[in-house]
């Protein structure tokens, strides 16, 4: 019998679920689907630019399943890309973290966020831009 499914730790989820090549109507591609995790994974991956271990932290999971995560997510980016397919992002066993903790590199105030409410533009407390998503003991 396989063991249960951890869930998978989520920061953000995509703001656009579908990605198609330009032009050619949906109902005449073939579709590929991206999951939730996977969509984290790239973000964490190759976004952030986190090692494996680092990025399998912040999902809960281990360095091994982030490795088959992000290798899945590859594959399925490449075909979309080579073979011009549609990209649904969606599906997976994750769960969303409720809050998102900023600080500013000026005056080193911190606050926190709702989880999908966009990035912030400026400390709210000296209106610096130079501000930073802040590392949190996971």
């Amino acid at each position: 019998m396989a063991r249960p499914r951890n869930c998978r730790r989520v920061a953000c989820l995509p703001e656009s679920r579908y990605f198609k090549p330009r032009g050619i109507p949906l109902s005449a591609l073939e579709e590929i689907n991206l999951t939730i995790d996977e969509f984290e994974a790239i973000r964490l991956a190759d976004l952030e630019g986190l090692y494996q271990e680092q990025a399998a932290e912040r999902m809960n999971i281990s360095r091994q399943t982030f490795g088959r995560i992000i290798g899945s997510a590859h594959r399925k980016l490449a075909e979309v890309l080579v073979e011009g397919k549609a990209l649904k992002i969606e599906g997976g066993n994750f769960e969303v973290d409720e809050v998102r903790k900023f600080t500013c590199y000026d005056c080193q105030h911190s606050w926190e966020l709702p989880n999908g409410t966009g990035r912030p533009g400026n400390c709210p407390s000296c209106r610096s831009v130079t501000i930073h998503r802040a590392e949190e003991n996971r």
